[in-house]
């Protein structure tokens, strides 16, 4: 790792007052924890409090954070994310009959519905699990029902993928009621399945990868179109900071989907099935006839591609300038390029940047609203969260959350 770390900032003006959505706030910063044991028993405490029995298995299947690679995934692109220590648990116990019954400790609420009658309708949480279900059915796996207490810790809407978490969380039950063998990056893959056609997000592989496969300490560097694996250490002198803005944003309803559209668009331009194919010189030689939206987001998922694996590689040799660096230069393109930045993840990003022992930080998630990353010296870690907060609180008038987190294993079984 190189000495010093630099005071870096966004180009372009961030404005000082956002205006934004204020959600309930933790406690400003949160250290990593060395596994969330107590939620395990939270759920087997409910269980036994909701259903009259302790769950026969506890499943955990955490969320995850994306270091660099934004919206390259759905691109066939590249990305670095890590499965951080926040996660969703389910309790369960096996039925001997096709019927699931759900009781959410977040809600408060349960669902009940038939594995041989699934119909769309109820809460949205329950939604997912019924996606799940429907997914490996039609992949013609044998399911049987379950009774379960779920309970989860990823802050939901903040680009932190609670949804997959939830996924894979739900087909880990699933497998371990109908004794499925656990294959990740398949499970992964029906996971992303029961969100692209039953809940109707047409969202990329890597969360749901994220969540199935990692590993401990490690980031992931994923081909999103092999869905070839390669662990990345993380530098022991590094830690991660999740910083969340309070604000929200509806991924089903935002344009998300029609940036998907404008890659697809610039890929036919080409001549291509997927902007993956496109190589610079390609590129240069083509884009004076592209209409200037379509120009730019084809040059950030193209520059954004380089990044990740250059980042990759920095990482591997512990070269954190180098990562912070292309993390900097990764939000500028997402603001810039891809317009899926917002003032407050701007306001958060350029904050955090300026800060002493911070490398770099970026947005991360799907954008407009949510949460940025930043990577910064461990020994300093909690304080500079401290000060990224206070910062950030006096600037925009709200109370951030601001979490250090650890790069957990994937979805599990106890």
């Amino acid at each position: 790792m190189k000495a010093g770390a630099p005071q870096g900032r966004i180009p372009g003006r961030v404005p000082s007052r956002p205006r934004t959505v204020p959600v309930q706030a933790e406690e400003p910063v949160q250290p990593a924890e060395p596994q969330r044991s107590e939620s395990g028993r939270r759920v087997a405490d409910a269980m036994a409090a909701v259903y009259g029995q302790r769950p026969q298995w506890v499943v955990r299947a955490p969320g995850r954070v994306n270091l660099i690679g934004e919206h390259t995934d759905y691109n066939d692109g590249f990305v670095l994310p890590m499965a951080i220590d926040r996660a969703v648990w389910i309790g369960l116990s096996p039925r001997e009959d096709s019927h699931v019954r759900v009781h959410s400790l977040d809600f408060l609420q349960g669902i009940e519905f038939d594995l041989g009658a699934l119909e769309r309708g109820g809460p949205g949480w329950g939604e997912y699990i019924k996606a799940v279900a429907w997914s490996l059915q039609a992949a013609g796996h044998g399911l049987h029902g379950w009774d379960g207490v779920i309970f989860g810790d990823v802050p939901r809407g903040a680009g932190l993928s609670s949804s997959a978490a939830l996924e894979l969380a739900s087909a880990r039950a699933f497998a371990a009621a109908s004794a499925l063998a656990w294959d990740p990056p398949a499970m992964a893959r029906l996971a992303q399945k029961a969100e692209n056609e039953w809940v109707g997000v047409a969202c990329g592989i890597m969360d749901q990868l994220t969540s199935a496969c990692g590993r401990s300490d490690h980031a992931l560097r994923i081909d999103c179109r092999s869905l070839d694996i390669d662990p990345v250490p993380l530098p022991p002198a590094a830690s991660v900071l999740v910083l969340d803005t309070g604000t929200r944003r509806g991924l089903v309803t935002s344009a998300y989907n029609r940036r998907r559209q404008e890659c697809r668009q610039g890929a036919e331009a080409f001549g291509l099935t997927s902007l993956r194919d496109l190589s610079p010189d390609t590129f240069e030689r083509g884009e004076g006839r592209l209409e200037e939206t379509i120009r730019r987001r084809v040059r950030h998922i193209l520059t954004e591609n380089a990044r990740t694996l250059e980042a990759s590689q920095a990482l591997r040799g512990a070269d954190v300038e180098s990562v912070g660096r292309l993390m900097l230069a990764s939000h500028a393109s997402l603001r810039d390029d891809y317009e899926v930045s917002s003032p407050a993840l701007d306001a958060m990003v350029e904050i955090a940047a300026a800060q002493p022992g911070c490398w770099g930080a970026r947005m991360t998630g799907a954008g407009f609203g949510g949460c940025a990353v930043a990577l910064v010296e461990r020994a300093g870690a909690a304080e500079a969260g401290e000060r990224i907060a206070d910062e950030y609180r006096r600037r925009i008038g709200q109370v951030p959350a601001v979490y250090v987190c650890r790069a957990a294993q994937g979805a599990s079984l106890s």
